[in-house]
């Protein structure tokens, strides 16, 4: 259900100024067009993806985190080289909680890292034959692996190894696809760019080299931009299988690389990560004539209404198993609101996330009986924007690319009783003695799709809020 209630429209404005106020005039000038105060404009009225203020302390990542650490990284029977340094492989060794099916080391390598562990010669003589030994290696010791992906680092595009040609000469010798992602850290202007190179290293290197053969049916979908975060992807794929759809494809979340190949056999993609993967849901469109639909699982009002929609695409029996799913788990809804909404009513909460959640989260709140007073996203462009318009009400604070500074005075003005954003929020978040829910992975918990996901969301923001440690200190703003 969507709550009726508006934000405090002038409380939101004057944090910003007081915000604005602390910079130069000039950084002043550049960051006033990333903050405003929801009005009813269709685009929030903010700018963004464009680069960061230095000495801002953006809380963005890069493009490699982009291109490993979303979209390829989950793919489990593939192995990812993180060809440079050892640090960024280390840094991104497993932390997006993508759970999988298979045996580790043997047929999923998921949680395992793989680097070439570039040293100074690499970068002085180049490491093409570095690359070529590793991927040797790697058939090798796994050799029931379906692929490999070349994850470049920043220095690989510095000295201009030619990863392309590697990656031909082994396929050839290998009979396997070995793909080549030029995701260098330096490009764009956040981990955004990552997933667009991501798409497009897909679409030339795994869909246009592929010759499928594959026995379709009319009721074949594809799940695209749900990485399995703490069992997303299988919550979401229960509910559409219950309603008489085969789910062919789950990108990329304990998806292997036959379902990427056989994307293009299916009638509809189902994108619920928008931002991350839009780009190949365009191009099969296009190219394959597959159409596509946004979807969104978070919480009963958005799971009905996405269930709906999606059952309109098909014939009158998907439709009435989709009011059937719907019935069956009415109880369950029914028995998680009637626990925790009193809990939790009229409660306050400000996000500051990535890729959808600073808007697809909304209505899952508002369906305990919580207020969303704020809102932005690390790497959004305008057309997330516009689609946040739909779901925030008037007075919401909106903060693009929000450095940690504004962030802490946000916090501090709107006194939520709960933020809901990234690790390096959290622990500063804390300390100011205010409640937090890591929103990136779940805070070790999950999943939060689908109605087993709202119950555990329900209990894990409850959780969060009505934690008796909190009654065990004061918050900055009230130890005087």
């Amino acid at each position: 259900m969507s709550l009726d209630y508006t934000n405090d429209a002038e409380l939101s404005k004057k944090l910003i100024e007081e915000v604005l106020e602390a910079y130069p005039e000039k950084g002043a000038k550049k960051r006033k067009k990333h903050l405003n105060v929801a009005d009813g404009k269709s685009d929030c009225g903010v700018k963004s993806n464009v680069k960061s203020v230095p000495g801002m302390m953006t809380v963005r990542g890069c493009a490699y985190a982009g291109s490993k650490g979303v979209v390829w990284g989950p793919i489990k029977d593939m192995v990812h080289i993180s060809h440079g340094p050892v640090g960024c492989g280390h840094y991104s060794w497993s932390q997006r909680r993508n759970y999988y099916i298979g045996t580790t080391g043997v047929n999923a390598f998921g949680t395992m890292q793989f680097t070439t562990d570039f040293q100074e010669r690499d970068i002085v003589f180049g490491g093409d034959k570095k690359l070529e030994k590793t991927i040797d290696e790697i058939n090798e010791l796994f050799p029931l692996n379906n692929g490999i992906s070349v994850q470049s680092e920043c220095p690989i595009g510095l000295i201009g190894d030619d990863i392309e040609a590697v990656a031909r000469k082994k396929a050839k010798e290998t009979g396997k696809t070995i793909v080549p992602v030029r995701c260098e850290g330096f490009r764009g202007v956040s981990q955004s760019l990552g997933h667009h190179i991501a798409n497009d290293a897909v679409r030339d290197w795994v869909l246009e080299k592929a010759d499928v053969q594959w026995e379709g049916t009319d009721y074949d979908v594809v799940i695209i931009g749900d990485y399995n975060i703490g069992g997303d992807a299988w919550a979401s794929r229960i509910l559409l299988e219950e309603m008489g759809l085969r789910v062919i494809g789950s990108w990329s979340g304990d998806a292997t690389l036959a379902e990427l190949e056989r994307a293009p056999k299916g009638k509809l993609n189902l994108i619920h990560c928008y931002r991350s993967m839009n780009y190949i849901c365009r191009f099969m469109e296009e190219k394959y004539g597959v159409p596509w639909m946004e979807y969104n699982f978070f919480g009963p009002s958005q799971i009905e209404a996405s269930l709906r929609n999606i059952a309109k695409q098909f014939d009158e029996t998907i439709q009435q198993n989709a009011e059937k799913v719907i019935a069956k788990y009415r109880p369950l809804v029914d028995a998680v609101t009637e626990k925790y909404r009193p809990r939790l009513e009229g409660k306050t909460v400000m996000l500051y996330v990535g890729g959808l959640r600073p808007r697809h989260v909304v209505t899952a709140y508002e369906d305990l009986g919580m207020e969303i007073v704020g809102t932005g996203y690390e790497f959004a462009h305008n057309d997330d924007y516009q689609r946040t318009g739909d779901y925030v009400k008037e007075g919401t604070l909106i903060y693009d690319d929000a450095s940690a500074f504004e962030l802490e005075k946000f916090i501090e003005g709107l006194r939520p009783d709960l933020v809901g954003s990234g690790v390096k929020e959290k622990y500063p978040t804390q300390k100011l003695g205010v409640p937090f829910r890591q929103m990136h992975s779940w805070d070790y918990s999950g999943p939060y799709h689908g109605y087993d996901g709202f119950a555990i969301f329900a209990r894990d923001m409850d959780m969060a809020i009505n934690n008796p440690v909190w009654g065990l200190f004061q918050a900055p703003w009230k130890a005087a």
